[in-house]
């Protein structure tokens, strides 16, 4: 029995742009009723900062937001691939050099290793939940069902904050290592205008390679991989080619003082150059579309990552031992290091080389934040458009859209000098935070933990965090004091060993599950909060002002598309009511009920 509800469902054209499609929810059906949500506002808001989904409900009806599924294409093979386009970018050729010059010295490969390590944790915490929650929102969608709605709602934020400005950085770097490959000034490539400075330079080239990645991504995601696999091929030749003839030019006598700014300046450079390591967590994003997820994740993201710390150690050291730091170039290390030992013509290759990463940096992102934004939207955090998945392509497009154009308008513009750190924090906070849910979900279950276990959890959990911002406060105010630690290391073992001795596991992993717990998360909360502590106090001035905005931003509109969500007040049913009654209609009326 097909009604008319079903006909249209299936008929519906993708390209739509009714109020519906945007505002469905019953709390904006009209002045009135939004007026009314209005006045409810605390008591929605109480709703939603406790209200957690649940693993079911993240792989069933908020996936049937969307009206079709992506297509199960990829590997692991892919996935190791998309790992190295995602992660190996300019990061590698910029943030070496400068940070060799003014913060570390030689020990600059010390500092890729702590980084390195730091985001190992990270991965380890990503490739659980990516192998047990398979679905696009990576680390949305396992807050919403470790922290809650509100919690997964400030990561949302700040990962779409994440996607728009650091697209629109990358396509703005293109520009000025395309003007460097061309043996061009920098901005020559750039339309000089009379507005005001950081706007005054338009960049319509970063717009057209943000437009041209972005338009692959929605085309086809294994047509994209196919793309990224030739253009990392090309990549790891020039990689080579650099730690090869690097260390053909090398001098041991260069990496002497080896911590000329001491122990100190080997970690405020980790705390910058742990972003040569960012986009992993868009692997994460691919398990919706992996055909073995509980196998070609771990193999995908722990490899990948594994041989990237592996090479960005290696780069770094041939750096150190070609040049001596204080003769490093901070723009253009490596250029001007191969420049110096009589092979000039190499700057032209290792231009390319960025060029090339920052290429695939762009496609693959592309890719990742289409589909965070897609499960966001599922969630009505932002309108329900925004989730559909294309019937043809498998692809989310219209996510896509909206992070393309939104950073594109940027990219023209801004030079995003002012939000670079910004964007330091708000990964951090994102990966400090995965780890608690990870310990959340390992030693929290509803409906088998008893109050007194929660409540050993949070009082544990607060102790690492407390214990965690209090040596990274000690090292930014007494750099080489050590009292403090003291105090701050045990409280960080004893909280963490309060969890493994007082608080028993209520879930083991499936499949795939972090070793060492809870001491690894435990670490990666550690680290996470160690390196934000390193980044400046104008960060996290910035930091608080974007949140805040975004706060208001979610009383006014999230917390009340997401309260009707929760509570079937809108159409958050809708999808999957219809795919039930066309599964009872041909006779399937188990494989309905277990959908409802």
């Amino acid at each position: 029995m097909e009604g008319p509800a079903t006909d249209e469902f299936q008929t519906r054209s993708y390209w739509r742009w009714s109020k519906e499609d945007f505002f469905p929810e019953k709390s904006f059906e009209s002045w009135a009723t939004y007026r009314s949500a209005l006045r409810q506002t605390h008591h929605r808001f109480k709703d939603r900062l406790v209200g957690r989904s649940d693993d079911v409900t993240e792989l069933g009806k908020i996936r049937k937001q969307s009206e079709n599924e992506m297509k199960r294409c990829l590997n692991w093979w892919d996935l190791t691939w998309f790992g190295f386009g995602s992660v190996i970018g300019a990061g590698i050729f910029v943030l070496t050099g400068q940070e060799a010059h003014e913060h570390a010295g030689p020990a600059i490969v010390l500092s890729y290793v702590a980084s390195g390590i730091s985001a190992m944790l990270s991965v380890f915490c990503y490739t659980e939940f990516a192998v047990e929650i398979p679905v696009a929102g990576g680390s949305f969608a396992y807050l919403r069902v470790e922290l809650g709605d509100f919690a997964a709602f400030i990561a949302g934020a700040n990962l779409i904050l994440e996607s728009i400005i650091g697209t629109a950085a990358v396509g703005r770097a293109w520009t000025s290592y395309l003007s460097t490959f061309l043996n061009l000034p920098p901005n020559s490539l750039r339309i000089h205008t009379n507005l005001s400075k950081d706007f005054n330079l338009l960049d319509p080239i970063a717009v057209v390679i943000i437009v041209i990645t972005s338009t692959i991504a929605m085309i086809s995601t294994k047509r994209t991989s196919y793309f990224n696999w030739i253009a990392s091929a090309v990549h790891s030749l020039v990689i080579v080619f650099v730690i090869v003839a690097g260390f053909a030019h090398a001098r041991t006598s260069n990496l002497t003082p080896f911590l000329p700014f001491g122990v100190q300046g080997v970690f405020k450079a980790a705390a910058i150059v742990y972003f040569a390591y960012g986009g992993f967590d868009n692997i994460a994003t691919m398990a919706e579309e992996t055909r073995n997820p509980s196998r070609d994740i771990p193999l995908g993201l722990l490899g990948s990552m594994s041989i990237i710390t592996v090479i960005y150690c290696l780069m770094a050291l041939a750096l150190s031992m070609m040049q001596k730091y204080t003769e490093i170039d901070p723009n253009a290390a490596y250029s001007v290091a191969f420049r110096s030992v009589g092979m000039k013509w190499a700057q032209y290759l290792v231009a390319l080389g960025a060029l090339k990463g920052m290429t695939t940096v762009l496609l693959v992102g592309a890719l990742g934040q289409g589909r965070y934004t897609t499960h966001i939207a599922r969630s009505h955090i932002i309108p329900p458009l925004f989730a559909l998945v294309h019937p043809n392509t498998g692809t989310p497009i219209y996510a896509t859209l909206l992070i393309t154009i939104s950073s594109a308008c940027i990219a023209l513009f801004s030079s995003l000098d002012v939000l670079a750190s910004l964007l330091s924090v708000s990964t951090l906070f994102i990966f400090m935070m995965m780890a608690t849910a990870l310990l959340v979900r390992r030693y929290y279950l509803r409906g088998v933990s008893t109050r007194l276990q929660l409540t050993k959890l949070v009082i544990c959990l607060l102790v690492i965090i407390a214990a965690s911002m209090g040596t990274s406060a000690y090292w930014g105010l007494r750099p080489h004091g050590w009292i403090g630690y003291l105090i701050t290391v045990p409280m960080w073992i004893g909280g963490t060993l309060g969890i493994q001795l007082f608080v028993p596991q209520c879930r083991t992993p499936k499949i795939w599950g972090v070793p060492l717990v809870p001491w690894l998360p435990s670490l990666s909360i550690a680290t996470n909060l160690f390196l934000m502590g390193s980044l400046g106090s104008q960060a996290f001035i910035r930091f608080g002002i974007c949140s805040g905005i975004m706060l208001v931003y979610y009383f006014f509109f999230g917390v009340h598309a997401t309260y009707d969500m929760a509570h079937g007040y809108g159409q958050y049913d809708k999808a999957e009511e219809l795919q039930a009654e066309k599964e009872m209609s041909g006779g399937d009326m188990d494989k309905a009920m277990v959908g409802i």
